[in-house]
């Protein structure tokens, strides 16, 4: 082989490697997948990134996601010691008479919270679910005013909660984006106890049911969390899944079937896990920039974050994300710690992922006389 006819040959490999390699090192993200749902949503649990949503802000009637809800409160109540697993709770003549799923309690018996809460996590149990509301509460309208509460404290805007069970009425109402806040605040706030959300069995009162969520059965990826179901409200299912280091929470709701709901699920998961990522782009109160600090007892005062940044970007993108800081043009003393002072904007090309306070982390008190005078005159000069 002559020298000329090995360097074109040489030559064109290269050409084509480098082609290749581009090709690898571009991000490729198709178009989400279709579903066939009245409303759904799929939502990263660290960065709160909505990757895929539809209708997600219009009203949907939530079924028995209600109990969602129902869970956290009493989680809620656990952990301010306002009520004991081993409470015993006397069962009321309403909580035995509910329709639907249920626990299969007695009327007039005692049963733990303990159990109660498993009944309404693993067999969706409507009776449970009032009689933890009115030992909570109560009455079950009591109970109501909890849980709106909550719902306003969390961000649930376009919420309003009339039952612990998610039984049909006009005036209760939810949305996907808000049934997936309430979700990633149940996981965050209570990680050991949604453990049980992955239970598969559950007996009581010589009863075996199954927890209505097929998929923990057939995706080893997920971990929780309810089912929903009224002729209304269809076939609903919120799913909560881990590949890796990476949780997602699926909102889909309005389905014509428990097959439609889970293949939707499945759909939404497998999208959002094949190309995307989450990564860790700065820890809480760890100091971004430093910032000059007028008539104060410190010159420098430390910016931060109060919460971790995690970012959510179609997967091979890292590398093309940039964070830019915005800052107040002045600060002056006296500074209280998380007071915000500007701000950090995450862009990915022309569109900006996330955007965080950047808030003092430090007190910086009010300088002496003869330290306030220097910095006056200095800002005279400015």
């Amino acid at each position: 082989m002559s020298t000329i006819r090995y360097l074109k040959i040489l030559t064109l490999l290269i050409l084509i490697f480098t082609h290749l390699n581009a090709f690898s090192q571009a991000n490729l993200v198709p178009a989400a997948p279709k579903v066939k749902a009245h409303a759904y949503l799929l939502m990263d649990f660290n960065s709160s990134r909505i990757i895929v949503s539809k209708n997600a802000d219009k009203r949907v009637e939530p079924a028995s996601l209600t109990k969602i809800m129902t869970v956290y409160i009493t989680l809620y109540e656990l952990s301010k010691n306002n009520i004991k697993l081993e409470d015993q709770v006397k069962i009321s003549e309403k909580a035995w008479r509910m329709k639907g799923s249920r626990m299969f309690i007695e009327v007039n018996s005692w049963v733990s919270v303990n159990e109660l809460l498993k009944g309404v996590i693993i067999q969706s149990g409507n009776d449970a679910s009032v009689a933890l509301a009115e030992h909570i509460a109560g009455s079950e309208s009591a109970f109501a005013d909890l849980m709106n509460q909550h719902a306003l404290n969390l961000g649930m805007r376009n919420t309003h909660f009339v039952n612990s069970t998610g039984w049909p009425d006009k005036n209760h109402y939810t949305t996907a984006k808000d049934l997936a806040i309430l979700t990633r605040a149940l996981i965050h706030n209570f990680k050991e106890q949604y453990k049980v959300f992955k239970v598969k069995y559950y007996s009581y009162n010589g009863i075996k049911q199954p927890n209505r969520n097929r998929l923990l059965w057939t995706d080893n990826r997920v971990d929780g969390v309810k089912t929903g179901h009224t002729e209304s409200a269809g076939y609903c299912l919120i799913t909560s899944a881990t590949q890796k280091n990476m949780r997602l929470i699926s909102v889909v709701t309005g389905t014509n079937s428990e097959s439609a709901r889970e293949t939707a699920t499945r759909k939404l998961l497998n999208y959002g896990f094949r190309f995307y990522e989450t990564f860790l782009l700065n820890k809480a109160h760890e100091s971004l920039t430093t910032q000059r600090v007028w008539k104060g007892d410190k010159d420098e005062l430390n910016l931060g974050l109060t919460e971790d940044l995690y970012i959510t970007a179609p997967r091979g993108s890292r590398s093309k994300i940039k964070a830019n800081m915005k800052l107040n043009a002045m600060i002056t003393a006296p500074v209280t710690k998380g007071q915000e002072f500007g701000s950090v904007n995450v862009t990915l090309a022309d569109e900006v992922l996330v955007s965080r306070p950047l808030v003092a982390l430090d007190d910086i008190k009010e300088g002496g006389l003869f330290s306030k005078l220097i910095d006056n005159i200095i800002l005279m000069f400015k």
